[in-house]
């Protein structure tokens, strides 16, 4: 289970923190990015900054305390200025999937590895050993930011995403060992 004692961490380049409704604005808006739309596969099809001002105060917060899910912040560690969204789901005794997306002007920045890296070391201080990510084939970016961050692809196979879409994915791990 995740441990939200460990929170926010920082490397001096990307802060990895709760959500909070100064965030909400920035994340709905973000969400309509084209790239998110193609390539996140979110669980709603449209957020407000009242939806996720809800959505901060009831299934993140619910989450967060209960250990097995988290809804993250990724801001830039100077300003601390919400560039994206990282999330830790399916958690269990030692392992958790982890999915992200980032704003547009925060993309090539190496923000998300950075952001990966974080939340690796969220991982293993709350005792997970693994992490996984799936993305898309066409995902290029993607894949390039996992496999920077260290983890490592598996086979391609048809998956579920969290929009509940069945979609051809390359899965990844990494061991926090």
């Amino acid at each position: 289970m995740l441990d939200a004692n460990h929170l926010p961490l920082t490397d001096g380049r990307a802060r990895l923190r709760s959500m909070t409704h100064a965030d909400a604005t920035l994340y709905a808006d973000g969400t309509e990015d084209a790239a998110v739309r193609k390539y996140a596969h979110l669980p709603a099809a449209r957020y407000t900054p009242q939806s996720v001002r809800r959505m901060i105060d009831s299934s993140l917060a619910e989450g967060l305390a209960r250990g097995d899910l988290a809804v993250l912040t990724v801001a830039d560690a100077a300003t601390d200025r919400f560039m994206g969204s990282l999330v830790l789901f399916d958690v269990s005794d030692d392992a958790a999937e982890v999915g992200f997306w980032m704003r547009p002007e925060a993309r090539g920045a190496g923000l998300a590895g950075a952001a990966l890296g974080l939340a690796a070391r969220f991982a293993r201080r709350s005792g997970l050993r693994t992490l996984t990510a799936r993305t898309l084939v066409e995902n290029h970016a993607s894949r390039h930011v996992l496999g920077r961050a260290g983890f490592v692809p598996g086979e391609q196979a048809r998956s579920t995403a969290p929009s509940g879409e069945l979609l051809e994915m390359i899965p990844y791990q990494r061991l926090l060992t």
